[in-house]
């Protein structure tokens, strides 16, 4: 009897200990993820872990990472650092993006990509390969084709892990870089995140970028939503419920037509790799192109045109035409830029580096002209 009192005693202790921990700094949010409230050494899964109080602090780091990014000085503070970057799913942008983010900050980068040349293809388990892969590692970046790949790898790292896109579910790095790049090109008309009016169009059904966007940008005030896609590619229910739950205005159209008023134009591909097959992506292919004429037919001279990147230029879809290279409105490779930004100042947060980063600064041996670009 004495034993088995002891034995509820111990266990109750612990659970107690455990959520006493859970109340603290971290707690868990409707996703199981942790929500950011601090950083270091938590996982990055989810937009859900973010409120604002967090995002303004990646923002103010990723303003401190400007100067390294630009070649104007260099620093060390993650020498010695293993970034494990597993790309499982094709990608360019965010895998270099994330690559160069760690090396900027003075750390090494291991890199697989495919998940034909991974031990997944043998039949490993999510929760083996973490556990295997972070004991080579400090932190890991993951993408994979799955819904809840990457949380469910992170439940067997040893280290933090960073979501770099599931399946159709998120993309929370894509989400941060565009909402700190609709924040610096609002500075430049004075304005904030608040009171935004902005329309997506394109793929919205499989789009992961839009979705994670549009859960961040309910955490702000006064905003109006204007979703334009084919029916059978519109934003899905719950993302539009969560919208009107926050109290903002939506509206929903199968048809660019019209003038809208919107602050920002977020275009997106046909997402032609979660189709069933190639044929049901081309039926969509192309049916919202813009270009410089129809951008200044529906839009104000002043919106800014946004794209998770890469922008189909096949004749076929040419969703972003090449004549607006020279709008001034054109973001998309601002907003590539900004994702090195932000993925650096994750790097230094989720570390613990991000007060220590210029005590470790060197000078650039080399010409640049980054500064000027």
């Amino acid at each position: 009897m004495l034993t088995l009192l002891f034995y509820l005693y111990e266990n109750l202790a612990s659970s107690l200990h455990f959520f006493d921990k859970l109340k603290g700094s971290d707690y868990l949010t409707n996703t199981g993820a942790v929500l950011m409230t601090q950083f270091t050494g938590k996982h990055v899964l989810s937009v859900a872990q973010f409120e604002r109080e967090a995002i303004e602090k990646v923002f103010l780091v990723a303003d401190s990472m400007i100067p390294y990014a630009l070649r104007k000085k260099r620093t060390q503070v993650l020498e010695g650092a293993i970034l494990g970057n597993l790309f499982f799913e094709p990608s360019t942008r965010t895998r270099v993006s994330f690559g160069t983010a760690f090396n900027l900050l003075g750390g090494e980068v291991r890199e697989t990509t495919g998940m034909r040349n991974s031990a997944l293809a043998k039949g490993e388990s999510l929760y083996d390969t973490a556990r295997v892969l972070s004991g080579y590692s400090d932190i890991i970046a993951m993408r994979h084709p799955q819904e809840d790949s990457v949380a469910e790898f992170a439940e067997g790292s040893r280290v933090p892990v960073i979501n770099g896109g599931d399946g159709t579910n998120e993309h929370p790095t894509q989400a941060l870089l565009d909402l700190y790049t609709i924040e610096k090109e609002r500075k430049f008309h004075d304005e904030g995140i608040d009171g935004l009016n902005i329309a997506m169009i394109g793929d919205l059904k499989y789009g992961r970028t839009v979705h994670s966007l549009s859960k961040l940008l309910c955490l702000y005030k006064d905003l109006h939503f204007t979703f334009i896609s084919p029916q059978e590619l519109s934003m899905p229910t719950y993302i539009c419920d969560m919208i009107a739950n926050a109290g903002h205005k939506l509206t929903i159209t199968d048809q660019l037509e019209g003038s809208f008023n919107a602050d920002i134009c977020y275009q997106t591909r046909i997402q032609e790799e979660r189709f069933p097959s190639q044929d049901e992506a081309n039926k969509y292919r192309g049916k919202f192109r813009l270009n410089q004429q129809t951008y200044t037919k529906h839009f104000q001279s002043k919106t800014v045109i946004m794209h998770p990147l890469p922008r189909d230029s096949r004749a076929q879809a040419n969703e972003l035409d090449n004549d607006l290279n020279l709008n001034p409105n054109l973001a998309i490779f601002r907003q590539t830029d900004n994702g090195v930004l932000v993925r650096m100042a994750l790097f230094a947060l989720t570390l613990g580096v991000e007060d220590k980063v210029s005590d470790f600064d060197r000078p650039v041996n080399w010409y640049s002209n980054k500064g000027q670009s």
